[in-house]
């Protein structure tokens, strides 16, 4: 046994000792000199925020003395913090409400805007121009068509004999209000999904045909699946994206009513700021972030371990 390891040594050659030459030290101090600001950026921008942010999270935070230390106070009292769950919830919401809604309607749009027709490239630039509108810009825009008064939505549906809802002033209209707002910038999800429908094998497509394989069958059995990782990727960017929803509530809000109404818009993003940045308390919205990171970790891995079920890699 003692000297079975040189046995299974005999012919192993060991790789050669990297040699530091002078040249090869130049070549290692050049390169860490144009990684350098890449490194710069992620210790003082990215890594040193997040572990001061953990260190703030077990802590009461003062603006004028030392942290108190507190272990795990914040996360206890979020536990019991009725806005926090309200927030969570709204947040859950859009998450499973307008996260698979975007999907469907992208893909469509998507499909359509892939058909040979005349003025093809028209059309995509049209559905494409709104995703490059600033969000600000955007949400007043649709502040302004979902008016209850004078908006174009309810005057349009008044004709139709529909009584249009008070949308951004109901609770119950506030948020289907903001998820129409999300679709009508989804240019950037469709041209994600375009590209992925070029890479459909036609082969397959004519085959499919030559069988007898109608327009639906060929979309369910072969475009869907081929495209299944656009929709992975899609998935879990549009739900990390919608988890830290704010730029659209906060414009809603006015700045100095966040949630309005009654707290209907109050999602998590937009109550960890009231807490960091109005009310002051850096350990308590660290707190937040923290989980956040981790409810968000949890279901990104969940949706990788079980992506293997609807995704397909293989053409």
């Amino acid at each position: 046994m003692e000297n079975l390891p040189e046995r299974n040594l005999v012919g192993f050659k060991p790789p050669p000792k990297t040699v530091w030459t002078k040249r090869t030290k130049a070549d290692f101090r050049t390169g860490m000199l144009f990684l350098s600001p890449w490194l710069i950026g992620f210790f003082a921008f990215t890594l040193y925020p997040m572990l001061i942010s953990l260190y703030y999270s077990f802590t009461i935070y003062h603006s004028k003395r030392s942290p108190e230390w507190v272990w795990f106070q914040n996360y206890t009292d979020l536990m019991t913090d009725d806005k926090f769950w309200i927030s969570l919830n709204n947040t859950l919401y859009m998450v499973a409400i307008a996260v698979p809604l975007g999907l469907f309607a992208s893909f469509i749009c998507a499909l359509l805007l892939n058909l040979k027709v005349r003025g093809q490239a028209f059309y995509r630039v049209v559905y494409f121009l709104p995703s490059i509108v600033p969000t600000v810009a955007g949400t007043i825009l649709f502040l302004w068509l979902l008016n209850p008064q004078v908006g174009l939505v309810n005057t349009v549906l008044e004709k139709i004999g529909i009584d249009g809802p008070n949308w951004m002033a109901d609770p119950n209209w506030s948020k289907p209000a903001l998820i129409l707002l999300g679709m009508w910038g989804m240019g950037g999800t469709i041209i994600i999904y375009l590209s992925g429908l070029q890479d459909v094998p036609q082969s397959l497509i004519e085959a499919a045909e030559l069988d007898g394989a109608n327009w639906f069958q060929r979309l369910w059995h072969i475009t869907i699946p081929m495209v299944s990782p656009i929709t992975l990727f899609n998935l879990i960017t549009g739900m990390i994206g919608m988890f830290q929803y704010f730029a659209q509530a906060y414009v809603v809000g006015g700045g100095d009513s966040l949630g309005r109404p009654l707290n209907s818009t109050l999602f998590y993003s937009v109550y960890l700021y009231q807490n960091a940045f109005l009310f002051l308390k850096m350990g308590y919205a660290s707190a937040m972030a923290w989980i956040l990171f981790i409810i968000i970790l949890l279901l990104t891995l969940l949706l990788l371990k079980v992506s293997d079920r609807f995704t397909h890699y293989s053409g």
